[in-house]
């Protein structure tokens, strides 16, 4: 069975929250059919960024505002989305993927 919840991810920009908290590492969790409600599958596969900022808030840790994911770095973004997209290939494949490399 493939991990349920991605390794941390370090945030080039840490996230500023009111009362000072910063957040510097995520992680993103797999995301189940519930979760992807309201969502069409080919807009998240096609890395479309209004569909993933509907999805990152509900499967991150911290759990991410709506407004702090549309104010990520344009890289700390593209990772987040990146490590969610995972969580749709079969485990075989993802690691033939990271196996050369990628």
């Amino acid at each position: 069975m493939s991990a349920k919840i991605s390794d941390p991810i370090t945030l080039a920009e840490p996230i500023q929250r009111a009362g000072g908290e910063a957040i510097a590492n995520v992680t993103v969790r797999k995301p189940d059919v519930g979760t992807l409600r309201g969502l069409k599958l080919l807009e998240l596969l096609r890395m479309d960024v209004a569909s993933h900022c509907t999805l990152l808030p509900r499967v991150t840790t911290p759990a991410l505002l709506p407004d702090e994911v549309e104010a990520l770095d344009v890289s700390d973004f593209t990772a987040l989305v990146t490590a969610t997209l995972s969580f749709f290939m079969p485990a075989d494949e993802l690691a033939a993927i990271q196996a050369a490399g990628g």
